[in-house]
């Protein structure tokens, strides 16, 4: 009886072995006609002390985005890109701004924008590595939404049209998705694998993003990956912050992920993220804001969000 079951044991620790040395090819999959859903949802804080006081800049997102196939090529896909719920919520120093698109609100003009983003197709030319091509469309549509506030005095025109192209420009659209799909390598691996990739740091920080992957487990439909980011800004590069403030950064953080994939189409159903940024501005001197000599701004982001990724047909 021993002997048999130390012969049971010892198949199914060799069918363990065995799987865990398989290689499985992962990759981006898709067929014309299919229709993604992707829901987001995802609170940002920032904190920065000047002169000594703290201000707390706080984003919230719950977005829902249809992603449409509609073009396969050999290596390359192009998705149709579509906001079908947006909500946002701004919030620093004494400004508030709620926004759901859907509803109208005379009162906020942001709001009145952002209506006129919803339904509105741009799109993502993908490889099947997952590294994306480029993004087509947006910045017309946020062109044609910004024409929401011609009647605000110029400089609040100005204000309103630097929050919508900060939040959800070409650039920051790319670098948010940049991070949330995961590029594959082009070669099978097999359990316990690491890849890697690096990619500019979008959206408003200038700097790189070196990306690491690690394959954890898989079966015939899902893959469980780990993931993991190291963020840093060139240091020397002139950025312009909000009300006109020029200024350098000197900032790095990391992100962790857990992803559970989608085989047959490679996409992620399920992510959580979550990212912490900390460093300095260095605001340069300028009299017209009131800033005597270059300051050094104490700076920390937190980030925690999570998407969910379902196939409609």
């Amino acid at each position: 009886m021993n002997r048999i079951l130390g012969l049971i044991t010892m198949v199914v620790t060799l069918s363990f072995s065995a799987k865990a040395q398989e290689y499985v090819a992962l990759n981006y999959s898709f067929h014309k006609g299919e229709v993604f859903e992707l829901e987001q949802k995802s609170k940002s804080e920032t904190y920065m002390t000047v002169n000594e006081i703290v201000q707390r800049t706080t984003r919230d997102y719950n977005n829902v985005i249809t992603i449409d196939v509609t073009s396969v090529e050999p290596g390359k896909t192009i998705l149709t890109f579509r906001y079908k719920d947006l909500k946002f919520n701004f919030n620093a120093k004494n400004t508030n701004i709620f926004v759901d698109a859907k509803v109208t609100n005379d009162n906020e003009p942001f709001q009145a924008g952002l209506k006129k983003v919803l339904d509105q197709p741009f799109t993502v030319e993908i490889q099947t590595s997952g590294i994306i091509n480029k993004v087509d469309g947006l910045e017309a549509i946020l062109d044609n939404a910004a024409s929401a506030f011609n009647s605000l005095k110029k400089d609040e025109q100005e204000a309103y049209k630097k929050l919508m192209k900060d939040q959800f420009g070409t650039t920051a659209f790319q670098g948010w998705l940049e991070q949330l799909l995961i590029m594959y390598p082009a070669h099978g691996i097999k359990t316990g694998t690491q890849w890697e990739e690096n990619v500019p740091l979008r959206g408003g920080l200038i700097g790189r993003i070196d990306l690491y992957w690690n394959l954890q487990t898989w079966d015939a439909q899902t893959a469980k990956i780990g993931g993991t980011s190291k963020i840093n800004t060139d240091k020397v590069q002139m950025l312009t912050l909000d009300d006109g403030i020029k200024a350098t950064a000197e900032i790095s953080g990391s992100t962790s992920s857990n992803y559970l994939i989608n085989r047959s189409s490679g996409m992620p159903s399920i992510c959580v993220q979550n990212t912490e940024m900390s460093g300095n501005y260095t605001y340069k001197a300028n009299k017209a804001k009131r800033i005597k000599h270059d300051l050094k701004v104490p700076v920390k982001v937190i980030t925690n969000a999570s998407y969910k990724i379902k196939q409609m047909k």
